[in-house]
């Protein structure tokens, strides 16, 4: 048995685009992760850091990055009291959206109209009505967010592995997902689709925001000795605050990327390449 320890990391990016899973209130988005910027010669460096970036900055095809209209950089550390923007979900259709996979296949092949980007205290939820006891009821600011930590221990046997997490400050009373990142789920040429870990893949915070999540994965890393063709490994893990409060079985989401996912913590580089299933 092989075992390691990792310390997630505070985000709001899932892939580079749209740039953040999580805007402000003037549709502006809120980046935690990795940052598109211009270099003196024009080309495009990513860093990991935090920016308030503009829904109007260029959005490349898939695969590909350009440097992101930055309004503004963040210091988490010390965060300014006007920086402590209210968290709001993205608007649909998604803006700055370059990906082209459908996250729930079976359930929302298209959509089509349009929805705000709302707080994350009044985000969408299917069907519900005001008496029907809604549990986040204050809204949430960066502040609260970026307070929230995790530790993940994985472990390998045979062709299993286990992923097991403990979880501080989460969001309170509500329900998240945790997604498995495999290989291919960037790949330009042929993308698959980004899936759970585990099935079902929820936990619920309590009062405080403290939550506990397990999974055991069949064959999650295989050889790196196969053709890339033939293996899919996961390469990361991403805790999702779902703004709809639902989970959808073997997808992660039914809109994805800020419509009803938004990525809090995950790996801040691939990894788990010590492990073979």
């Amino acid at each position: 048995m092989i075992k390691k320890d990792y310390a997630l990391s505070i985000t709001t990016q899932g892939p580079t685009y749209p740039p953040s899973e999580v805007m402000d209130q003037d549709g502006n988005f809120i980046v935690i992760g990795r940052l598109n910027l211009r270099m003196e010669n024009g080309s495009c460096l990513q860093e990991w850091g935090s920016a308030l970036v503009s829904a109007d900055s260029p959005t490349p095809e898939f695969g590909k990055n350009l440097p992101y209209k930055i309004i503004k950089f963040l210091d988490l550390n010390q965060l300014a009291a006007e920086d402590d923007k209210m968290l709001c979900t993205l608007p649909l259709p998604l803006p700055c959206n370059n990906y082209p996979m459908v996250f729930a296949p079976e359930q929302c092949p298209n959509f089509s109209g349009h929805r705000p980007s709302l707080p994350f205290h009044q985000a969408y939820i299917p069907d519900l009505r005001p008496d029907d006891g809604r549990k986040l009821c204050e809204p949430v600011y960066l502040s609260n967010w970026i307070k929230a930590s995790g530790n993940l221990r994985v472990s390998t046997q045979g062709k299993l592995a286990k992923f097991e997490f403990e979880f501080k400050n989460l969001l309170p009373n509500s329900l998240y997902t945790v997604m498995a990142l495999r290989e291919h789920d960037l790949d330009p040429l042929e993308p698959s689709r980004p899936g759970p870990l585990g099935v079902p893949n929820v936990f619920i915070t309590d009062s405080r925001g403290k939550g506990f999540y397990q999974a055991i994965m069949p064959n999650a890393f295989p050889s790196q000795k196969l053709p890339f063709a033939e293996r899919n490994r996961i390469i990361n893990v991403v805790v999702l605050w779902m703004s709809t409060q639902m989970s959808y079985g073997g997808a992660i989401g039914h809109y994805g990327l800020g419509g009803d996912i938004h990525a809090q913590l995950k790996l801040t580089a691939p990894a788990f390449y010590e492990f073979e299933t």
